[in-house]
């Protein structure tokens, strides 16, 4: 038999069977204590506005009357909720891909610069930027007019650079002058002219200030000689004055005008006219026309319609890239911050080069963290609004609708269509499942490694 213990800590004696019982209860009630706020606004906030969606879309325009699947059949047979249908298709194939592209390409980049640092902030700079003021930013951007629009006074810059434009795209002559019309946008003198005698070619329709800095007040031609000279001018005295087809003081030369002798329909000669608007041709222009091509008026060049109806919609997924490529860039610069570089150091040794490690090692490294960079894109794609709201003008939202727009303008407004906004919110919440389940499955496969 043997004696109790003694001189120690008393054994503390076994709870009674229903205590612990009450002891898990209790840790149960504060659980729910603790979850109940939550689970109350997340059923208001989440849970019945889906399910009430999902009622209201088997409804008509009215609610009172039950419509079936009627709004669900409008979806897909009304011509601007289908644009939209497809531009959501493009909206989530293109623009997380190339944000995620760009993001990695400049994570990995940056690795190897000096200032990497400066350049992850710049890039990631346009996240702190509402969408609200980036569309803002973007409308401007994409400015018709050079003078106000970026992009096209970038793409005007580039393009005057190999194919100057013209400077004269209004000019014209008047009935009196020595000019006529010659078709296709070009004009010729009414007779022939002679060697020696002075060819005058006056043109309007030129603002004084849309002249050439560099343009020089007009000279009379010169008579004689065995060329054919002239002068080409503005024929348009600033403040009034001055008489028709008469070379006055104060009246500016239209430098770099070009001019044709044609002769039987063959061009024989071409000169420009200098600052002060003369000119002059060899002696085989003699008893030809004078012609100014319309090259000399061709409207000038005013840059790519952004946000017209072929280019809205990559425009403003170019400005969504624009903000949401630093996001990519630095959840994959943390992920691969996080790689073995003997790794990486192991392929180098083995003989691979630089585009192979990236191919071959770094990417297929990178997977779960791009995985999460596009899903996490493509679910916002989704539900884009606000950039294509403010960027696209109203002549062309039609063609660069999206959903969550189409949603918006089937919702609101003095024609709106209740039953058709809620279908295309279900619409929106099927199209948001495969994504999410395909992000939770990945996330529990990683939980398991």
């Amino acid at each position: 038999m043997t004696a109790p213990a003694t001189g120690g800590a008393a054994a503390t004696p076994p709870a009674p069977p229903g205590s612990r019982k009450g002891v898990t209860g209790t840790r149960w009630l504060v659980a729910a204590g603790f979850l109940l706020p939550a689970l109350v606004l997340l059923g208001a906030l989440v849970v019945y506005p889906i399910g009430y969606s999902v009622y209201r879309s088997f409804f008509d325009r009215a609610g009172s009357a039950f419509a079936g699947l009627d709004n669900y059949v409008e979806i897909f047979t009304d011509d601007t909720i289908l644009t939209a249908v497809r531009n959501n298709a493009v909206w989530v194939v293109v623009a997380p891909t190339v944000a995620t592209a760009l993001g990695l390409i400049f994570a990995v980049l940056t690795e190897r610069v000096r200032w990497g640092t400066a350049f992850k902030l710049i890039v990631f700079m346009p996240m702190a930027i509402s969408m609200l003021a980036a569309g803002i930013i973007f409308r401007l951007v994409y400015e018709q007019d050079p003078d106000r629009g970026v992009a096209n006074a970038v793409w005007v810059g580039v393009h005057d650079t190999f194919a100057e434009s013209s400077t004269y795209p209004k000019a014209r002559p008047l009935p009196v002058h020595p000019l006529r019309a010659a078709g296709g946008g070009a004009f010729e003198t009414k007779e022939p002219v002679r060697a020696g005698t002075p060819v005058l070619l006056p043109l309007i329709g030129v603002a004084p200030r849309d002249m050439p800095p560099d343009a020089e007040p007009a000279k009379a031609p010169r008579p004689g000689g065995d060329t054919v000279s002239g002068t080409a001018w503005l024929d348009f005295t600033r403040g009034g004055g001055g008489a028709p087809n008469t070379v006055d003081a104060r009246e500016l030369g239209l430098k770099g005008l070009k001019v044709e002798a044609v002769r039987d329909g063959r061009v024989v000669a071409t000169a420009s006219a200098a600052a002060d608007g003369t000119f002059t041709l060899p002696r085989a222009a003699d008893g030809a026309l004078l012609r100014l091509p319309e090259s000399n008026f061709r409207e000038q060049y005013n840059g790519v319609d952004w946000l017209g109806p072929s280019l809205v919609t990559p425009a403003v997924i170019g400005s969504y890239v624009w903000m949401w490529a630093g996001f990519a860039m630095v959840l994959i610069a943390a992920g691969l911050a996080a790689l073995p570089r003997e790794l990486l150091e192991a392929a180098r040794v083995d003989g691979a080069n630089e585009w192979q490690v990236f191919r071959r090692v770094t990417v297929p490294l990178l997977a779960p963290v791009l995985a999460v960079v596009l899903v996490t894109l493509m679910i916002n794609v989704l539900k884009i609004f606000d950039l294509v709201f403010i960027i696209a003008p109203g002549s062309v939202q039609d063609d660069a609708n999206v959903l969550a727009l189409q949603l918006y303008r089937s919702s609101f407004g003095t024609d709106a269509h209740l039953g058709v906004g809620s279908a295309i919110s279900v619409l929106l919440l099927l199209l948001v499942i495969p994504v999410m389940f395909f992000n939770i499955r990945r996330i529990r496969k990683e939980s398991r490694r």
